[in-house]
């Protein structure tokens, strides 16, 4: 008994001093710090794209929503499909037709229980035409009766057929091997329709009802994203009561606020990663992960007529020294990209047909294509994202190279994120440097979808029959040395023909606090917090 009464003395001391913490004076109050106690608290580098699973797009906003959304499948630890909403799957009909079953104890926010009619209606809210939805062509395409539905033609998808409340099969064009990887994309979602608009866009936290480890709970805008723990989560309520996604676009504001206590992951630029790697306090918070995602420079000829000329993309890629970007400007982190695929994707070369850094080749290429004065090419708009130091470095840096080694001035401009999405969707972007992450490791989901003449990822109007040919028999062949030898082939057409010049393949260096444990990461990204812990 007495040790009891103590204990309990000496808690309510500890209440009271956390009650007693002023909001003065610098870092946290005591108050405040036994508040965050069990918050994971990291920042988003930028305002969300979007609060819709069926619209997202980018990495930094799917990094929020897949906290609150779920699809059929979704990624492990060991970068294998692993079942999600789905507790398993069979195939049918030679590989067109894929049956899933649906986990028994799946519920959705509301506490409803999943049904098949669930998945049925969310496939098909997703491909309403009335969303607009910038990605679902790209990734539900596949599926029979999904050009239909987003061309208006039909209210529903007939390859989405429900065979009972915990069955659902979904019929394809063609049998494609890499199918459950696509649905992990949060474009197919599962959805409760009656508690989310069906013909526009989430538009606030009220909206987003999902199925994962945790809700939606507030949104100001611009400011703070909080997410608190689902405790019906089909895996068992996450370990952890909230996340705070503090919107800090400032670099070193986020670096500051992570030394300050006040953040307990922050990914990091590349210039402040030697000093880290020195310093005692910090050196062993420091880790990094590769990416199955690549940085390039992109040249749209539809956006800008001279690079509808081969001869002028090429010397574009030729007058750019991309190992001195990736050792120098990028401090050698990176991996030098010498092909489109990563290194984690089925069928990737350390070495492909990339072209050579040769300004004196590059401007004899210029002057056939009828420009042996660069004064006199059309003025050209060069975009990036903002907010990202480093993306600007290399951008200024891609902008100094074509200017001494090609006598070539752009208009350099960075973009607010969605802006610039908005841009790209449209097909805008004249020249640019972005990135692309693979949402499967398959080399469909670059070569394909991305630069063949009607990917739905190619924006930039570039064509090229034989890579079309290649790609289209590639994609539905069974995995083996035959399909990855096409892919190859039409690599090396894409990287001669140069309507991408790629730079270096991405390796994030982060800082994680010592009290963050249990984090699970893939190729991806971080994985959903299911199994985070904080002491």
């Amino acid at each position: 008994m007495v040790r009891k009464i103590v204990w309990l003395l000496a808690v309510s001391a500890l209440l009271l001093a956390g009650c007693s913490g002023g909001s003065g004076g610098q870092g946290f109050s005591k108050r405040t710090a036994a508040g965050k106690e069990q918050v994971l608290r990291y920042p988003i580098v930028t305002s969300p794209s979007t609060l819709d699973p069926h619209a997202v797009e980018d990495g930094d906003t799917i990094d929020l929503l897949q906290q609150v959304f779920e699809s059929l499948t979704v990624w492990g630890e060991d970068n294998q499909v692993k079942p999600g909403l789905a507790e398993s799957w069979t195939i049918e009909n030679n590989g067109s037709t894929y049956v899933f079953k649906l986990r028994a104890n799946a519920k959705f926010h509301n506490g409803r229980s999943v049904t098949a009619e669930d998945v049925k209606w969310s496939l098909e809210r997703a491909c309403n035409p009335a969303l607009a939805s910038p990605v679902a062509g790209t990734y539900l395409s596949d599926i029979v009766g999904v050009a239909d539905r987003l061309a208006g033609k039909s209210d529903t998808i007939s390859g989405v057929v429900v065979r009972d409340p915990a069955t659902v099969a979904i019929s394809l064009l063609r049998p494609i091997p890499f199918f459950p990887a696509k649905l992990t994309y949060l474009t197919a979602a599962v959805l409760p329709k009656e508690s989310v608009p069906a013909n526009t866009v989430m538009k606030s936290t009220t909206d987003m009802v999902g199925t994962g480890p945790y809700k939606a709970k507030s949104y100001s805008t611009d400011q703070l994203f909080v997410l608190e723990a689902n405790p019906d989560y089909y895996l068992g309520a996450p370990k952890i009561a909230r996340i705070e996604r503090p919107i800090i676009k400032d670099a070193a504001t986020r670096l500051l606020k992570y030394k300050n206590g006040e953040l307990d992951l922050v990914q990091l630029e590349r210039g402040d990663v030697s000093g880290l790697q020195s310093d005692a306090k910090f050196k062993d918070q420091l880790q990094f992960f590769d990416r199955a995602a690549i940085w390039y420079m992109g040249m749209a000829g539809n956006a800008y007529p001279p690079f509808k000329n081969r001869d002028v993309r090429r010397a574009f890629a030729m007058a750019v020294d991309r190992e001195q970007i990736v050792k120098e400007t990028l401090g050698g982190i990176n991996q030098l990209a010498n092909g489109i695929l990563p290194p984690a994707v089925t069928g990737a070369r350390a070495q492909a047909a990339v072209l050579p850094f040769d300004p004196t080749a590059a401007k004899a290429l210029l002057a056939k294509a009828g420009y042996p004065d660069p004064a006199k090419i059309p003025p050209i708009e060069f975009n990036y994202r903002d907010s990202r130091p480093d993306v600007r470095l290399v951008a200024e840096n891609l902008a100094a190279q074509l200017q001494k080694n090609l006598g070539m001035k752009t208009n350099l401009r960075s973009m607010e994120w969605g802006a610039y999405l908005q841009k790209k969707d449209r097909g805008e972007l004249q020249l640019y440097h972005m990135r692309w992450g693979a949402d499967y490791l398959d080399p469909e989901n670059f070569l394909t979808l991305l630069l063949t003449t009607n990917g739905p990822e190619n924006k930039m109007g570039y064509s090229n029959p034989e890579v079309d040919k290649l790609c289209a028999e590639a994609d539905v062949m069974p995995l083996g040395p035959e399909r990855d030898a096409k892919y190859a082939r039409a690599e090396d057409l894409i990287l001669q023909d140069a309507p991408w010049m790629p730079i270096y393949f991405q390796r994030d260096a982060e800082l994680i606090a010592p009290r963050v444990k249990g984090m699970r990461h893939s190729l991806f990204g971080h994985l959903p917090h299911t199994t985070v812990t904080l002491e």
